[in-house]
């Protein structure tokens, strides 16, 4: 009985370490498969992929030929119902007309102020009758800032640094994929109008 668990011992623990290797290579595939590109070495959005807010992955070369405007966003900030209500008026507006799209990104690093989870987020957006595309909350700032989000703030810098501010800074995006222009919590969606139809 010795001998016979020796040699079982011999062949299941190999084996194990097999599959303790196999697992670790999958997992890392799975990583790998979902990571994006390197963001200093991108020169579109379209290179990238985002979770939407029901955890799918979205490629963004979705969005070839459609002007975009990414913003961050937040549910309990004082600047909230006056952008929520005017991104809804510009996507109805000129979603069809100029194939305008609107990319919102949930984020909780400013104030605590975008608290829920991608359920509660949904329901919030729902209320408000959101027609435009939300993705899964994430970080804008800091090492875990999301890819695509560095990406933007290497290609349009803010003032005083290139960092996030506050909710609802928005980016401007080509046809192209191509990060043209930023603008504050400040300005208000509607005054990007003019900055729009310049990328029609």
């Amino acid at each position: 009985m010795t001998i016979g668990f020796r040699r079982i011992c011999k062949l299941v623990v190999p084996i194990a370490g097999s599959v303790l290797c196999l697992s670790r290579a999958q997992f890392a595939t799975v990583k790998m498969a979902t990571a994006n590109v390197d963001y200093k070495a991108a020169s579109s959005i379209h290179e990238f992929t985002a979770k939407n807010i029901k955890g799918e992955d979205v490629n963004l070369d979705v969005y070839k030929g459609h002007v975009c405007i990414i913003v961050n966003v937040a549910s309990q900030c004082g600047l909230t119902a006056n952008n929520y209500k005017q991104l809804n008026e510009l996507y109805d507006q000129y979603a069809e007309s100029k194939g305008l799209r609107i990319l919102a990104f949930p984020c909780n690093q400013f104030a605590g102020q975008e608290p829920g989870d991608s359920e509660q987020i949904a329901c919030f957006i729902s209320d408000r009758k959101v027609k435009f595309d939300m993705f899964e909350k994430i970080d804008v700032n800091g090492d875990t800032a999301h890819p695509l989000w560095k990406f933007l703030k290497l290609k349009q810098g803010g003032t005083l640094g290139n960092f996030i501010k506050w909710n609802f800074t928005k980016f401007i995006v080509d046809k192209n994929g191509v990060p043209v222009e930023r603008h504050g919590p400040n300005v208000d969606p509607k005054d990007l109008v003019k900055s729009l139809e310049k990328y029609w």
